[in-house]
């Protein structure tokens, strides 16, 4: 956990979490409702589709917002149909300032 002094009276402890999602979630716009949901709680990372049919996303930001970030994963675009979300907390290796959507 690394955490982030954003001036005297705050700071936020960052962590960086893997998480894989599987069910219908190729072909639906999920890394992109992922890059949405990313935006709107302030968390940095990325996201890609796996080889096996799921897609597979590094986040990091506040505990709580990627709590958030989890629950919006379970619920993904409208066509999807999400089987499983698992997370894995990791070290923090980089840093990223902003979401992508990676090929």
């Amino acid at each position: 956990m690394k955490t982030v002094n954003f001036g005297a009276k705050l700071e936020i402890d960052m962590i960086q979490v893997e998480i894989r999602i599987s069910g219908k979630v190729q072909g639906v716009g999920f890394r992109y409702f992922t890059k949405k949901q990313a935006k709107m709680l302030n968390l940095g990372g990325w996201a890609r589709n796996t080889l096996d049919g799921g897609v597979l996303a590094c986040v990091q930001g506040s505990k709580h917002a990627i709590n958030t970030f989890v629950d919006y994963m379970w619920v993904g675009p409208p066509m999807s149909d999400v089987k499983s979300v698992t997370t894995v907390e990791m070290s923090i290796i980089e840093e990223f300032s902003d979401f992508e959507v990676r090929h």
